[in-house]
């Protein structure tokens, strides 16, 4: 633990991990007396060249008096950070506060600094210097820093490029020969651009070089045959990897320098030469010392399938933290601990370092799994010949994560995000370590190509091995919101499969209209009511008959295709009796041929028995696996829950990949996947529609207006004023009234009614008509228990009404009776903002009464929410039509209803210690909206946010 300096407490939030542009890592944080020598040591390592470039003048070593005042810092006015690596600086940057004259100041009054680098030559052209730039600028504004200066040679080219390339607003300017750069460090969208662009460049290098390295060490191989780290070993030699493959076991008997012909050492550092991966596959108890070794001999990454981590209880999630820790000093990330371990089927790699006794067939599929047990049985319904999902495709890359305590799925995302190998991303996950960041990655993946996920343990607590943030929303609300964010959202592994190859091989549909034909007429009903089921739009199926043949299913195909009222076709076909294999291939041929002759849109087949046609459909483009084994038993093809169970089917086995050596189908093939049920056909096609759909959308996302009466200064002000009473506030009525008042938001006034003379008062100064609520918790907001009378004409009405609450309900100081001015009459509805742990700021909006809360009927949208997400919103509750003139009512003000929850949104986005708003009701009327209740919650904003500068996640 590091040490303050001066006067300030030494602020452990800023030390921060982070990945390279070469995808190592290092660890960011601030820097302290205790670190003199480590400076001293750093200095020497670089060249005078780039001393001269930091000090404009030649300076080849620093005093005792630099050394004390670049390691003495107040962590206010003068900050030092240092990325090191293995414990060692690679570089710097510092902060001191000026003011007029570019003197050094204190105080809020000078809010600019001078900033400067020094980057060892060794580390120049990683990125070290744009990520402490990040960080040196979150910290400059956490400490009231609006502005940043720096004086750069000319010849410091790299440098320049690091500022200007940073995306802040700056100025220019050149004297006596120094380049003065001046720029505001508050976040625009092109520095959020850059970094979000730098983010995903890193992220997904780090990824890279676990799934495509050069040379492979299998730490923990057994002498004998069996054992996981030796079983690893025989994968990896037996799926053909590409690289140098070495085992390391550290009881190696003297002389022996070979393990079944794989080079063979008693450590990695005895290996002559780099190593990119090494797996490690010892216990838990000896993980460390193997890091150590590896961090030693500059090993890249690390995939971890040892178990007795976090998943084992308190110890082993200590554990589980020091790994991280100590492989990330070294500049390794992490798969695992307790991982299945990654695949990889590129000819260019051909890596098959898991547990899986076999490598799959190439694809454009992406697998990413939290458990190896679905991540076998996924691979395992990927290449099944019969009895499932066929018109098969392969698997571009499969990685387990394990527990998940470094490389997580948005990780995963980043690398498929600019994959050229993979098509369509699929993934199981139990938890989401960073949802916020998740959906945001998964909405970029998503407009490129699909992203189809399942989510494990919806119902309770995440696997142990998990550390995750507490979500406060229920299930359905998060699944909503990944679907807004473009992800496609199943249930089953059986769904994800049957989603994924459609999407992988076949067009998205251009709409929900479909085509129904095949040679029983049940079929296709049941076809058609299952379209009708899942909001498709099917036309009448067409009855070819028994007696059709595979010329008639070629005619009505082409028919159907071309038919410009149709978006996508459903073939459904039973076998013809006594045809047997041939007649299933020359039907296959049929529908492949005329699928192909219209390639833009989906075909997809239903037929009841798949081995026959399936295989065939698979074998037109040569694809279809081999018959083959595999150890171990496969899991049926029943409808497996995301637990993994499954039905009673049988199953075909896979085959060993170096049997069979498919042919690639030709370039642009469509594979036609066949389902052995109409339900499971319709379903995937329906996800495929809303996915399409999606993409169109979000092509034009809309945009966050700007309202010209919206003060964020005062509002920021009141924020700052309200917070400095406390740590966290419900706001009072005025405080409400006001900080919405600030954007534009005016809450109808209500004035407190102790006794009937005080109501009577109240409702001479509002002027009649008015309401008369009950505000007592277990009344507020339920009209339907009779605590609420509207329209009180005069005096004598409301007098009459207090005596009629009092009665029914208790004395006023039960009732906390208030009296407000009676607004336009409409639909009563809620709109709600939260900022959850888990999902972030999320916009919600319903109707208000008892019956939409029980049957949870609201909508939500992350926000910022953009015109179009507000225009959506409204429209996705069950009860919109109640909003659009339902049965004669008159239709509401739904753009000023849009302009409300779009002001909500501002307030939230722009001002993160607006923890929760509610309105409550919100009276939609025909012209305008009326809020006639509202609430606001604040809290301390959090020291960084998914805004903040780029940092790996720490559990």
């Amino acid at each position: 633990m590091q040490t303050a300096s001066d006067r300030h407490d030494y602020p452990a939030h800023w030390e921060a991990d982070v990945v390279l542009r070469d995808g190592g890592t290092a660890r960011i944080r601030p820097i302290t007396a205790d670190d003199a020598e480590r400076l001293v040591s750093f200095y020497e390592q670089v060249s005078d060249e780039s001393k001269y470039y930091r000090f404009f003048a030649p300076y080849p070593r620093l005093s005792a008096k630099d050394v004390h005042r670049f390691t003495h810092h107040d962590f206010v006015d003068r900050v030092g950070l240092a990325a090191t690596v293995g414990g060692e600086f690679i570089a710097t940057v510092r902060y001191d506060r000026i003011g007029a004259g570019g003197r050094p100041a204190s105080g809020a009054e000078a809010d600019e600094a001078e900033v400067a680098f020094l980057v060892q030559d060794a580390h120049q052209g990683r990125g070290v210097a744009s990520a402490l730039l990040e960080h040196i600028a979150a910290v400059a504004r956490e400490r009231g820093i609006r502005r940043f200066a720096a004086e750069v040679l000319p010849a410091n080219t790299k440098m320049i490029k690091v500022f200007t390339d940073a995306g802040y607003t700056q100025k220019r300017s050149f004297e006596d020969g120094v380049v003065r750069l001046e720029f505001d460090l508050e976040p625009t969208d092109r520095s959020l651009a850059v970094q979000y662009a730098r983010e995903q460049r890193a992220e997904a290098r780090s990824v890279q070089r676990l799934l495509a390295p050069g040379a492979v060490a299998v730490i923990g191989t057994g002498r004998t045959p069996g054992g996981v780290g030796r079983s690893i070993l025989d994968n990896i030699r037996d799926a053909g990897f590409t690289g140098r493959l070495y085992a390391v076991n550290g009881a190696l008997p003297d002389g022996q320098k070979e393990l079944d012909g794989v080079p063979a050492f008693r450590s990695v550092r005895d290996i002559d030469g780099p190593v990119d991966l090494a797996v490690v596959a010892v216990p838990a108890e000896r993980v460390p010392d193997v890091v150590a070794e590896c961090g030693e001999h500059d090993v890249q990454g690390l995939v971890v399938v040892s178990a007795g981590y976090a998943e084992s209880g308190p110890e082993g999630k200590e554990r589980q933290r020091a790994l991280v820790r100590q492989a990330r000093s070294y500049g390794m990330r992490i798969i695992g601990p307790n991982s299945f371990g990654v695949i990889n089927t590129s000819p260019e790699v051909r890596l098959n370092a898991s547990l899986a006794p076999d490598m799959p067939r190439p694809g454009r599929i992406g697998l990413f799994a939290q458990s190896g047990a679905i991540g076998v049985a996924l691979l395992s319904r990927l290449h099944r010949r019969g009895g499932g999902v066929t018109g098969v495709t392969g698997v571009s890359t499969f990685v387990s994560s394990g527990n998940r305590a470094d490389v997580s799925g948005n990780d995963v995302l980043q690398y498929w995000y600019e994959d050229a190998d993979t098509d369509v991303t699929l993934m199981y996950l139990e938890s989401i370590g960073n949802p916020r960041k998740f959906t945001r990655l998964a909405r970029r993946t998503a407009a490129a190509k699909p992203l189809v996920v399942v989510q494990g343990a919806r119902h309770g607590a995440g696997p142990r091995g998990h550390a995750v943030r507490a979500t406060q929303l229920p299930h359905a609300t998060v699944s909503a919101l990944l679907r807004q964010a473009g992800v496609i959202r199943v249930d089953t592994i059986t769904e994800l499969v049957d989603a994924g190859l459609l999407l992988a091989r076949q067009p998205l549909p251009a709409g929900p209209r479909v085509a129904i034909l095949g040679n029983s007429e049940s079929l296709g009903l049941l076809t058609y009511d299952a379209c009708l089921a899942e909001g498709l739009r099917p036309h009448p199926p067409q009855d070819l008959s028994t007696a059709a043949s595979a010329a008639d299913f070629h005619a009505a195909l082409s028919r159907a295709l071309a038919d410009d009222t149709s978006d996508a076709v459903v073939v459904t076909a039973l076998p013809a009796v006594g045809e047997g294999p041939v007649g299933d291939a020359a039907l296959a041929e049929a529908l492949r041929s005329a699928a192909a002759a219209a390639p833009t849109k989906p075909v997809l087949v239903v037929h009841v028995e798949l081995g026959g046609l399936a295989e065939a459909l698979s074998a037109a483009t040569s694809t279809a696996p081999q018959p083959g084994t595999v150890s171990g038993p496969v899991p049926a093809d029943g409808d497996a829950t995301a637990d993994g169970g499954t039905g009673a089917q049988d199953a075909e086995p896979l085959a060993p990949a170096a049997a069979s050596a498919p042919v690639p189908p030709p370039e642009g093939a469509h594979l036609i996947p066949a389902y052995p049920a109409a339900e499971r056909a319709v379903r995937a096609l329906a996800q495929a529609v809303a996915y399409g759909q999606w993409r169109r959308e979000a092509a034009d996302p809309g945009k966050v207006p700007e309202y010209e009466d919206i003060d964020e200064r005062r509002a920021a002000a009141l924020i700052e004023g309200l917070l400095s009473r406390g740590q966290g506030l419900t706001l009072t009525t005025d405080a409400t009234c006001q900080l919405l008042a600030a954007y534009g938001i005016h809450v109808h006034g209500a004035l407190p009614a102790a006794t009937p003379d005080a109501a009577a008062e109240a409702a001479r100064t509002l002027g009649y008509p008015v309401a008369l609520k009950a505000t007592a918790p277990h009344l507020r907001h339920r009209a339907d228990l009779g605590g609420v009378r509207l329209d009180l004409a005069d005096e004598e009405q409301l007098r009459r009404a207090y005596g009629e609450l009092t009665e029914l309900f208790g004395g006023p100081e039960e009732l906390r009776p208030v009296v407000q001015r009676m607004a336009p009459r409409g639909v009563d509805t809620v709109v709600r903002a939260v900022i959850d742990p888990a999902a972030g700021a999320v916009l919600s909006f319903g109707l208000a009464g008892a019956a939409s809360q029980l049957l949870g009927d609201m909508a939500h949208r992350l926000i910022p929410v953009t015109d179009r997400d507000a225009t959506s919103l409204v429209r996705s509750i069950r009860t919109a039509p109640l909003l659009f003139g339902w049965r004669g009512s008159a239709p509401v003000d739904t753009p000023a209803l849009e302009e409300l929850m779009l002001r909500v949104s501002r307030l939230v986005h722009d001002h993160p210690e607006v923890v929760a708003v509610t309105m409550e009701p919100v009276v939609v009327a025909p012209h305008g909206v009326s809020v006639l209740g509202a609430s606001v919650r604040l809290a301390p904003p959090p020291a960084r946010d998914d805004h903040g500068p780029r940092t790996l996640p720490t559990y």
